[in-house]
């Protein structure tokens, strides 16, 4: 268990508000609806992932298939985007029915004017093939107009594996990276020199090797996002570790309870002074984390090849005929 005790520091700042696949507490995630919604809820950020379809559309979606946020079926890899069977008639199961969103639309609702504020990440999903898909990120961002002052300072691109920090760097150099995951050791090994941010999931950085990691990045001048927050206590956990930014899918607890701190930080850290959660729930006891991160490792390895050859051929999927 961690060792720091409850902090009395004034802060200066809280952490930003990303919305997590958007505000998907109330709508479906990963669509423009969610998105939108977090940018009105005040987010600084929206936090999406990103598949790629048969007929080279990226598309923002979670799951590697169909099946389980959305009325279509199978890999979205196997299935194209256009034509009376594409993935552009699928509308989510959760209402108000949405549409998948494409990355060229997302970027479209980031570049209106009352938008430019809003930061993107993006969570590169470890079943894309990173040369196709980083040419094609590439092909939309330049697009727009002042794309390198407008645009790209706002886009970070989430990595889970090492394959794909190389074509990252070489594709798009532009953009800012960072390790998403859950093994400080992973981050440590593979990412630390080639990342500007690392995203870690809030149980991980709550141990004692997560309390070592988060004050080696912020002494580093790393920047450090928690995923994924939706209890106010552990929101006020992450309050206390000075993070950069709280991923979260309700954007609306998190942005009300950053304006509360904003006007009396003593009532509100006297109302969120208990620190049980941390030895009451299974999640933050170190065998779990340790199975977490082994079985992590392995889904990594098995989807995407051994962490340690970055120079093995990067598996890519055939485009049907």
């Amino acid at each position: 268990m961690p060792g720091e005790p409850v902090s009395a520091v004034k802060f200066k700042r809280f952490p930003e508000c990303w919305g997590h696949r958007g505000a998907s507490a109330a709508f479906p995630e990963n669509t423009l609806a969610s998105f939108e919604a977090a940018i009105r809820d005040g987010a600084e950020g929206i936090e999406s992932d990103v598949h790629m379809s048969l007929d080279d559309v990226v598309v923002m979606f979670h799951d590697p298939s169909l099946e389980r946020t959305t009325d279509g079926t199978g890999l979205i890899r196997e299935r194209y985007w256009y034509g009376p069977d594409g993935m552009e008639h699928v509308r989510t199961k959760k209402e108000p029915k949405q549409a998948i969103p494409t990355f060229p639309e997302t970027i479209e609702l980031l570049m209106k004017p009352e938008n430019q504020h809003v930061k993107l990440n993006v969570d590169v999903k470890i079943q894309n093939d990173p040369n196709r898909l980083f040419t094609l990120l590439k092909k939309t961002i330049i697009a727009h107009e002042n794309w390198e002052a407008l645009l790209a300072p706002r886009i970070l691109l989430g990595l889970w594996h090492p394959r794909f920090l190389r074509p990252a760097e070489t594709i798009l150099p532009n953009l800012k990276r960072s390790y998403i995951g859950v093994s400080p050791y992973i981050a440590r090994k593979y990412f630390w020199e080639s990342c500007d941010a690392f995203s870690i999931h809030f149980s991980i950085l709550a141990s004692w090797d997560g309390e070592k990691f988060r004050k080696e990045a912020q002494a580093a001048g790393k920047k450090i996002l928690v995923w994924t927050v939706n209890e106010p206590k552990h929101m006020m956990e992450c309050v206390r570790w000075n993070v950069d930014a709280i991923l979260t899918d309700y954007t609306k607890v998190w942005l009300d309870l950053r304006a509360e701190l904003e006007k009396n930080q003593d009532k509100v850290e006297a109302q969120y002074k208990s620190r049980l959660f941390l030895w009451t729930s299974v999640q933050f006891y170190k065998p779990l984390q340790l199975l977490m991160q082994y079985y992590h490792h392995a889904y990594l390895e098995s989807v995407a090849g051994p962490l340690d050859d970055l120079n093995a051929p990067v598996p890519t999927v055939k485009v049907k005929s």
